[in-house]
């Protein structure tokens, strides 16, 4: 079986990379980290990687909830969110990509994970 593969979307270097180093760790394939919108998007589309680990809010004009818009213009990959905020208008907009989990940082390394094995499991 193929190895699954995950975009980490974070503009936090320490986060992307922290959580990077557990995907790896756990067996799962790092396609790349993007700290843009527009970053996610061309990654994920050149590459189009099984998951996207999406945080909302990141550098530039485009947030993660436009850039998965985007990217399931052209393809559907499942997407886990993860952000510091939780406000009703932010989970209306995230509700309406149809993500597979939307975690609120501070979340446990252990939750990530169920979350990405259930997410990909549905793929």
């Amino acid at each position: 079986m193929p190895q699954k593969t995950i975009l980490v979307v974070e503009d936090n270097v320490i986060v992307a990379m922290e959580l990077q180093a557990r995907l790896v760790q756990a067996g799962y394939l790092v396609t790349g980290i993007a700290a843009t919108g527009d970053a996610a998007v061309q990654q994920a589309l050149a590459r189009r990687p099984d998951l996207l680990l999406m945080d909302i809010t990141l550098k530039g004009p485009m947030d993660g909830i436009e850039a998965v818009t985007r990217i399931q213009e052209v393809y559907s990959p499942a997407v886990i969110y993860v952000t510091a905020y939780a406000n009703e208008s932010v989970r209306n907009r995230v509700m309406a990509t149809h993500p597979a989990a939307y975690l609120t940082k501070p979340f446990e390394p252990g939750d990530l994970l169920r979350a990405v094995a259930k997410a990909l499991e549905k793929e």
